[in-house]
């Protein structure tokens, strides 16, 4: 605690911070068509703090295992994504051990499976992606602006990348595993002690596959040099070793549409990687039709329980299986994709400036008055960290391009693209990202049409 006078010194010589004013945009919020692929997501991410080695997730079937609650018994097979986030921290601080994220793959056929890897990347917040800030709004077509391992991942995965550290396809022989995953999370010369790792990537298996994230320190060699556990140490972690723990905080159990007071972080298998959206003005249209002149409206990205803002939709991804301390369901989407394509029709006699933009309103679940709430300025907090593509039509060429976005609570958002619409013209806009981990839902997509 600083001294009396001190307190009182800094205090007169550093004016407080006004608090953001409230302000009100005036539109409808329309729920987002289309819904969820069942493609299942293998998503680790409870706990979030790794303190002690142990199983983070597994779907392996329990039997023969020591620990037989600590998996879920679900084969993959197929289409099927992998997301895992994890920290590390020295505990306690003299401890510099660097602890190892090991995913480890089973084929329990009688036939060799092969796993291709489809797209994939997995980072470090240090070195590989600190949380730098950023402004709001930044250009991004090569790829090469990030804030933080999930911003990163989220970025290469959109555009089809496969980092150089995975395989094009690993080939499990019957009754075997192999480690698709051992890297480390270091935390030797970092102030604090503390690092994360983000992954994501995308498989498609031709047979049955379990799989399984486990956390391990790094073995030690007889010079006091690190080495990363080999598979025989994985295997022997999965059968014999329990759930990791200290556990997140237990969630909230949902009922109806409340608000959970605690939404827990999720570990087991979720449903549904991507979701595709043709926006028009009813089922049967083939056209979106613009809003009148400075007007708008939007559509609810990433809406939870608790945060539907008025739609009554939950976009959230159900679990199909999860521990019984984990989340409900997969709040935040983190790594689903969105795919929103927009065929905006101006109907009106003259030219009309367009703008889609991606906003951060302030969370609520029945909206409270009659459009979104906002800040100027926003919140200090960071809600969406993250990278979005835009397809789009301009002078009769397509147009692509990508934009890293930094929005804060109650944040408007800039425009994404301006598109000046002839009378009678239609434009087709095309709206990509993948939900970026250690964002907060929700967000909203605005179609807004500037004043004449």
């Amino acid at each position: 605690m600083l001294p009396l006078l001190l307190s009182l010194t800094l205090s007169q010589a550093v004016p407080a911070t006004p608090p953001p004013t409230e302000i009100l945009q005036v539109q409808s919020v329309r729920p987002l068509p289309g819904k969820l692929d069942a493609v299942p997501v293998f998503n680790s991410n409870s706990p979030e703090l790794v303190l002690k080695e142990g199983i983070l997730l597994s779907t392996f079937p329990s039997a023969g295992k020591k620990v037989t609650s600590a998996h879920l018994d679900f084969p993959f097979r197929g289409r099927f994504d992998i997301f895992a986030h994890h920290v590390a921290k020295a505990d306690p601080p003299e401890n510099l051990r660097s602890l190892y994220l090991g995913i480890i793959l089973h084929n329990p056929g009688s036939q060799p499976v092969t796993v291709n890897i489809l797209e994939g990347a997995s980072y470090l917040s240090q070195p590989d992606a600190p949380f730098i800030p950023l402004s709001s709004f930044v250009p991004n077509n090569l790829g090469t602006v990030f804030a933080g391992p999930g911003s990163r991942v989220t970025s290469d995965v959109l555009r089809g990348r496969k980092q150089d550290i995975f395989p094009s396809q690993i080939i499990i022989p019957p009754g075997e595993s192999q480690m698709l995953l051992n890297l480390p999370i270091p935390v030797q010369g970092l102030t604090p002690p503390l690092n994360g790792r983000s992954t994501y990537m995308r498989l498609r298996s031709n047979g049955n596959i379990y799989a399984a994230s486990l956390a391990m320190f790094a073995r030690t060699n007889t010079d006091g040099s690190e080495r990363s556990p080999n598979l025989e140490e994985w295997q022997n972690l999965l059968d014999q070793g329990e759930l990791s723990t200290p556990r997140d905080k237990v969630p909230t159990p949902i009922t109806g549409n409340n608000k959970p007071e605690i939404y827990g972080r999720v570990a087991g298998v979720s449903k549904g990687s991507r979701w595709r959206a043709y926006v028009v003005d009813k089922p049967t249209s083939k056209y979106l039709t613009i809003p009148q002149p400075g007007e708008a409206f939007s559509y609810g990205l990433s809406t939870l329980h608790g945060g539907m803002l008025g739609t009554g939709q939950i976009q959230t991804a159900p679990m199909l299986v999860r521990y019984p301390d984990t989340a409900y369901y997969a709040h935040g989407n983190y790594g689903i994709q969105y795919s929103i394509k927009l065929p905006l029709y101006n109907n009106t006699q003259n030219q009309q400036t367009v703008s889609i933009a991606v906003q951060t309103p302030i969370k609520e679940n029945e909206l409270s008055k009659s459009g979104l709430r906002f800040f100027v300025p926003p919140a200090r907090q960071v809600f969406f960290r993250g990278t979005v593509r835009l397809r789009y039509q301009a002078d009769g060429k397509w147009q692509n391009k990508f934009v890293h976005l930094v929005q804060k609570r109650g944040e408007t958002g800039e425009p994404l693209v301006l598109l000046n619409l002839k009378p009678g013209e239609n434009s087709l806009v095309e709206v990509d990202f993948l939900y970026p981990p250690d964002a907060s839902p929700p967000q909203v997509l605005t179609v807004s049409t500037q004043s004449n």
